[in-house]
């Protein structure tokens, strides 16, 4: 398939899976004519790679499950270092989720001291976040 009917499938702009192949993350073949051929299993990966970043992932930490596909593994977060990085990235989350609760405990002790009674309730936080 050429490259606008690849990045169609994948959800992609032309521009993307062109910078992919730039990196290095897909194959470069080309027919004759010059134009870009890719297959299914290009398809694959630009997909998982468009996932991957969808989720918060870097364009690098993308490679190892690349790589794993590429080896002819039917997923690309089957492989050890895929394993890794999803481990790496969790812990990267909760790093900051760690850091947004105390930034928001912070505001609010700040609130409540400059505007007593300003404050939500735990009650009127949990009202807030049920609508």
């Amino acid at each position: 398939m050429q490259i606008g009917e690849l990045a169609t499938k994948a959800g992609v702009s032309t521009r993307s899976v062109r910078y992919y192949e730039q990196q290095g993350l897909l194959p470069a073949r080309r027919r004759a004519n010059g134009y870009r051929e890719f297959d299914e299993q290009d398809l694959q990966l630009v997909t998982q790679i468009r996932q991957l970043l969808g989720t918060g992932f870097t364009l690098d930490d993308t490679r190892p499950f690349v790589e794993c596909l590429r080896s002819g593994e039917p997923t690309g977060d089957s492989c050890p270092d895929s394993v890794a990085v999803y481990h790496r990235k969790l812990t990267e989350l909760d790093s900051e989720i760690a850091e947004l609760v105390r930034r928001r405990t912070d505001l609010a002790e700040q609130l409540a001291r400059s505007c007593p009674g300003c404050a939500p309730t735990p009650e009127e936080r949990d009202a807030d976040a049920d609508h």
